[in-house]
């Protein structure tokens, strides 16, 4: 996994009302909308301002979040917030990761993607189907904001032979939590923002932005 780039101390402001989230995924806006609501944070999605969608020709999650996160600020002139996850599966060497959301090919497809991640695991036996969620959060205050604010979480689990459950997104009903003994999928939507790789990176987030590094 790569690690973020170090962020410099920023004097300290206020937090923005409004950002732009650098997705069109439903599922995400859905979330980061849920959990940013308590701070008073209204979170609009990229669609909003007609912000095309970037080519991902990163080589790791930050990069393609640095790349969504500059557009979204550009086109829409407001702080931006920027998410690039994915699923590593050990017995696969670290796939689908970053490609994760194209990994049955266009058009992106969350029901084609866990079928294919079924068929490369067919021969694995459990035991040897770890895996871990990853998720990079990239904020910035500005298009060309030099020091933007970058945190990373993980959320170890287990892929199942079968789906379970109808929440979520993703590869959620095929990530299995063993100490939940429940799939992602089957988990509420509270609690999954409370354990997820997703929502302990946006916590993360808010420490940063109340330790001074601020959004505008």
């Amino acid at each position: 996994m790569d690690k973020a780039p170090p962020v410099t101390e920023r004097s300290p402001m206020t937090l923005s009302a409004t950002l732009v989230l650098a997705s069109g995924n439903p599922g995400k806006l859905r979330e980061f909308a849920q959990l940013l609501a308590p701070l008073g944070m209204q979170v609009r999605p990229q669609s909003d301002f007609a912000v095309p969608e970037v080519e991902e020709t990163g080589l790791t999650f930050v990069e393609n979040a640095l790349l969504k996160a500059r557009e979204a600020s550009r086109v829409s002139g407001l702080p931006a917030l920027a998410d690039d996850s994915g699923l590593e599966v050990d017995a696969l060497d670290g796939a689908p990761g970053i490609y994760s959301a194209r990994f049955a090919g266009e058009p992106k497809s969350d029901a084609r993607n866990n079928t294919r991640l079924l068929e490369a695991l067919a021969e694995v036996p459990e035991g040897r189907r770890t895996a871990r969620y990853w998720c990079v959060l990239v904020f910035l205050r500005h298009a060309e904001d030099p020091v933007p604010i970058i945190v990373q979480r993980s959320w170890e689990g287990e892929i199942l032979a079968h789906p379970r459950g109808e929440g979520g997104f993703g590869y959620d009903p095929l990530f299995w939590l063993p100490d939940q003994g429940l799939s992602v999928a089957e988990l509420p939507a509270a609690e999954k923002n409370r354990l997820s790789h997703r929502g302990r990176a946006l916590q993360a987030l808010v420490e940063r932005f109340r330790g001074g590094d601020k959004a505008p």
